[in-house]
């Protein structure tokens, strides 16, 4: 992600921001209306400073104690407007920049489960949890109280300004020296505090992930008693962010001084001189008293610049990395280079191949020519898979064994399309599945993967996920074995947890072949699906899994003689290529290398790029 962030640092801020129009655009109403009741409210308390002249200058000088309180009433008047508009500000905003962040929230998430499973392996989970919390939360923030206060203060500042030199020129001139110094100073703030907003937004993603990761992994931490050098880990990135974030708390405290100090020493001088004029009669005490007020009601617009500018920049970066997840491409859901058939071509004598009357030729699984190199490999390193050639007959179970790293796996993801053929095609009963859209594709292929994973929802709806109906989701629990199902403590409306890891290895396997096999699949693929099971249960999903197997076209990673037995035919892969095909058997008989790993020696020493896919 590096060069991504790169290219983020160079980005403008309001560039950033301008991102976040269409999220934004439904509520515009709503956002504007804030911005104008706030702006008014602030406009209000600049009326303030002239109800006081108007009091010193009368009431005051002319000793009219009705005037006085005549002028405390307009004062207790102004006041309360000013305080119902800025509640109304608040009211108006909540409701809509909350709809902002869900449907933020939402689009990102559902952005991610659309992107390629080779962006899972480059990202790690921690950063993608903190750009879908930490910076959308600092987005919706940003949208409440420093956007629209930009605009406030800076039509305040204005106003006010306009208002001073209104009073008294000379004076308004004082307060007018620091502007340029003040602008110089915020805007060498604004470079330097994007660039540590940035690092520290990064870091909190890195810190996400190791609680992450310490959390899903905690009976390994415990069960090898690495609780301390965890602890170590996560103390050192725990120290790297607070270092990065009191680099942004001494940014901000500098700028903070400025803007402080400067505008004080100016009003200050504006005092001593105003003092001079009113005792040389050249002003009066009233003009005094308001062009003070007013100069000190423009201290919180003049100051809180500093905070916003952080405010806004934290809000650029959290929005330039909230996009950086969103410009990922994702999956195409349709079939590339695939084009409809226009409605004044001829009639074709033959079928179209999706015509639901004309089902494609049975022809199994063909695999032709099928080269692979992972996205992130190094660049020159030798593909995983080099030249797979193999056919799997319509109807048939092909097992599917080689050494460990020689690419099975691998081999079995690009079935479904988790990741792309760098070379060669894969058909499904003649037709490429890269001219399948990958939701018909899907519908087509079930998989029941090596390690098991199983989501915080009950029994049947984990197993339902591979579709089918509640007669089904029996069917396939009897199938893989799962009877303890019906002991748990509300059957198949039992809560599995996290990860499943209230079940034993055996059970989460029994379910994920159970998923694999509910919706009846027309071709199913299995890594490996038996790891995890004591022999007797081997032996009864076995025996299962037979019946299953007559009706659909199946490959199967083995690495056990006793799931080899299911298959009607054997594969060998080795080197990246297929070097052997042909039954159980046959394969003992005439491959050393096979007769060798069907021994048990499984110690085979592999030169090929080891990445424990």
């Amino acid at each position: 992600m590096s060069e991504k962030h790169a290219a983020t640092k160079d980005q403008s801020a309001t560039r950033s921001l301008l991102r976040l129009w269409p999220y934004v655009r439904p509520v515009r109403t709503r956002l504007f209306s804030a911005a104008i009741v706030a702006v008014v409210a602030s406009c209000l308390g600049l009326v303030i400073p002239l109800v006081l002249k108007w009091i010193v200058d009368g009431p005051v000088a002319e000793h009219d104690p009705g005037g006085v309180w005549l002028g405390a009433l307009y004062l207790l008047l102004l006041g309360l407007a000013e305080a119902a508009l800025f509640g109304l500000r608040r009211w108006l905003v909540a409701r809509p920049l909350a709809r902002v962040e869900a449907d933020m929230r939402a689009d990102l998430y559902r952005h991610v489960q659309r992107l390629p499973v080779s962006f899972h392996d480059r990202w790690a989970s921690g950063q993608l949890l903190s750009r879908g919390t930490t910076d959308l939360m600092l987005l919706r923030m940003f949208l409440a109280f420093p956007l629209i206060f930009l605009l406030v203060n800076g039509v305040t500042i204005l106003a006010g300004f306009a208002i001073l030199l209104s009073q008294q020129w000379s004076l308004g001139l004082v307060l007018l020296v620091p502007v340029i110094p003040l602008v110089v100073s915020c805007s060498l703030f604004e470079t330097r505090y994007s660039l540590v907003a940035r690092r520290a937004q990064d870091q909190v993603g890195d810190l996400t992930t190791v609680v992450e990761e310490s959390v899903l992994g905690v009976r390994i931490i415990k069960g090898f008693g690495q609780h301390r050098s965890q602890a170590v880990a996560f103390r050192e990135l725990a120290g790297r962010l607070r270092g990065t974030e009191l680099a942004k708390a001494r940014l901000l405290a500098g700028i903070w001084g400025l803007i402080t100090t400067i505008p004080e020493l100016a009003i200050g001088a504006a005092l001593v001189l105003g003092t001079v004029q009113v005792a040389d009669g050249e002003l009066s005490a009233g003009t005094l008293v308001a062009f003070l007020s007013t100069a000190l009601a423009l201290r919180w617009p003049v100051e809180s610049i500093g905070f916003l500018l952080a405010m806004s920049q934290e809000s650029a970066t959290a929005t330039a990395r909230f996009f950086e997840a969103m410009d990922e491409a994702p999956e195409e859901q349709s079939p590339s280079g695939a084009q409809e058939q226009s409605p004044a071509a001829p009639p074709s004598d033959e079928p179209a191949p999706d015509a639901p009357d004309a089902p494609p030729a049975p022809d199994g699984i063909r695999f032709d020519g099928v080269c692979f190199r992972y996205p992130d490999a190094a660049e020159g390193s030798e593909p995983v898979l080099a030249g797979v050639d193999l056919h799997i007959r319509p109807g048939e179970t092909m097992a599917l064994v080689g050494g460990t790293g020689s690419g099975k796996t691998t081999l079995t993801a690009l079935v479904p399309r988790l990741y792309d053929v760098s070379g060669g095609r894969i058909t499904l009963d003649g037709e490429d599945i890269a001219a399948m859209s990958r939701d018909r594709l899907r519908g087509l292929v079930s998989m029941a993967f090596e390690e098991p994973t199983l989501f915080s929802a009950s029994v049947g709806d984990n197993v339902l996920m591979g579709g089918g109906s509640a007669q089904d989701l029996e069917r396939a629990l009897d199938i893989a074995q799962a009877q303890f199902v019906a002991r748990l403590p509300q059957g198949v409306d039992t809560q599995v947890g996290e990860q499943g890891l209230s079940l034993s290895g055996g059970q989460r396997q029994r379910l994920a072949l159970a998923r694999a096999v509910v919706g009846r699949p027309r071709f199913l693929i299995l890594d490996d699906p038996l790891s995890a099971l004591d022999v007797h249960t081997e032996a009864l999903v076995e025996a299962a899994l037979r019946r299953v197997l007559q009706d659909t076209t199946a490959l199967v990673v083995a690495h056990r003689p006793s799931t080899v037995m299911l298959a009607d035919r054997v594969a060998l892969l080795s080197e990246g290529r297929i070097t052997a095909v042909g039954t159980h058997q046959e394969l003992l008989r005439t491959n050393a290398a096979y007769a060798w790993l069907m021994s048990g020696a499984d110690g085979h020493h592999d030169d090929e790029r080891e990445d424990g896919r």
